[in-house]
């Protein structure tokens, strides 16, 4: 049973990797995409208002598979929102590597008597 499970949820993950917000999380995760993380939140609200829309048409009478609508809405707009901090503090993270990079890169390399390497003969 364990062994079902676990197949269903691989399956179930690779299937829902190509989702196109999980495409977007992956795309602002990169380096270059980090700093499009903030603006990627804004696209939580079309997700808030389908999931809006969804509950005002269930409470009207509506169909009950949309409440499945909703808790995608629901849950792919927090992702949306929690990745816009993420990927600020990624983005700091990754320049300050950077900086630390080129501090590194313009520091000479000193050798055993304190000389700059390439002094020493």
């Amino acid at each position: 049973m364990f062994r079902l499970i676990w197949a269903a949820s691989v399956r179930t993950h690779t299937i829902l990797s190509y989702a196109p917000s999980n495409l977007l999380l992956a795309v602002t995760r990169t380096r270059r995409g980090l700093r499009w993380g903030i603006p990627a939140m804004l696209l939580a609200i079309p997700y808030l208002l389908a999931a809006h829309w969804c509950v005002t048409t269930i409470e009207n009478g509506g169909p009950g598979w949309l409440n499945l609508v909703v808790l995608l809405c629901a849950w792919n707009a927090i992702k949306l929102i929690l990745n816009g901090p993420v990927t600020v503090v990624l983005l700091l993270r990754a320049r300050v590597r950077e900086a630390v990079a080129r501090c590194r890169a313009r520091r000479p390399d000193y050798g055993l008597f304190g000389l700059p390497v390439g002094v020493m003969g």
